[in-house]
């Protein structure tokens, strides 16, 4: 016998709320250890993901009733702290040190390559969870989550590529 789990598109909202507000912390930390041109595109990366997190927070205002049924009987809450955990856990994981992925001193492109990946995990994160996601309960959501990760990577490599053609030209 198998046990189905699903959520709805309020909760993997704000599962990405909650991602977009620790990828803004992860980069505030990060900058903290970096200076010049580095400095900066951690404090743009930190305020791309704060304006992601805003989005997010838009498009969950939005949602229709249907969208926020609960899909679990839970009078205690937990279901709420079960998704704040898994949201902890991926992508930006809280528990781990900034400077284990970020050191300080790592030229701009190292920086966005690596930006680049953690958002990438997102996306894997997303599209798992969209399956997880019924349609009734706002699956189409999950699916305008991706669509601005894929975009955010897009800005990501275009900042990549100008970055990679300002040092070759040095």
């Amino acid at each position: 016998m198998s046990m189905s789990i699903t959520f709805n598109a309020d909760e993997i909202l704000q599962m990405a709320e909650r991602i977009e507000r620790n990828g803004a912390r992860f980069y505030h930390l990060a900058a903290e250890n970096a200076s010049g041109p580095a400095r900066q595109a951690l404090l743009d990366l930190a305020k791309m993901e704060e304006d992601h997190e805003r989005t997010f927070a838009q498009m969950r205002s939005e949602l229709s009733p249907a969208e926020r049924r609960a899909t679990v009987f839970d009078p205690t809450g937990e279901a709420g702290l079960y998704l704040h955990a898994m949201a902890d856990g991926y992508v930006f994981d809280i528990r781990k040190d900034p400077a284990e992925l970020l050191r300080g001193g790592e030229p701009l492109e190292e920086i966005l390559a690596t930006a680049i990946e953690l958002e990438k995990d997102s996306i894997v994160f997303y599209v798992q969870m969209r399956e997880l996601v019924p349609q009734r309960l706002g699956r189409e959501r999950i699916e305008a989550i991706i669509k601005e990760e894929l975009g955010h990577i897009a800005q990501l490599n275009k900042r990549l590529a100008e970055a990679r053609g300002k040092g070759a030209g040095e």
